[in-house]
């Protein structure tokens, strides 16, 4: 027999991960999946057509330059979400997305 604690391990994995997982965009994946590059702003997630647009309005129109003020910010969560907010109007979707969307690529090549 299994204890409880084997089964709730097991229930945690089977159910929890995969919602957890589902939760990652495929843009996401793509983006921190190679090297930056040239890639524009709106492909970062959390970042469409529209707020690419206001991006791009205030001089971000690449994602390396999106990611330059993330490093500025010191990849601070609070403080690159509310320069997020304050500069293109986000909503807290977007900014998590986008955050961690930069998070992981820097873990990932820096």
């Amino acid at each position: 027999m299994y204890s409880n604690k084997v089964v709730l391990y097991s229930f945690l994995l089977c159910y929890t991960i995969p919602c957890i997982m589902s939760s990652i965009s495929q843009k996401h994946r793509d983006f921190v999946s190679e090297p930056m590059g040239e890639k524009l702003v709106t492909d970062v997630a959390g970042i469409g057509d529209v707020l690419g647009k206001r991006l791009e309005d205030a001089g971000f129109n690449k994602a390396y330059v999106l990611l330059g003020q993330f490093l500025i910010l010191h990849k601070q969560e609070d403080l690159f979400t509310d320069w997020l907010e304050i500069t293109v109007r986000t909503n807290s979707k977007q900014q998590a997305d986008c955050y961690n969307c930069l998070k992981e690529w820097c873990d990932a090549f820096l």
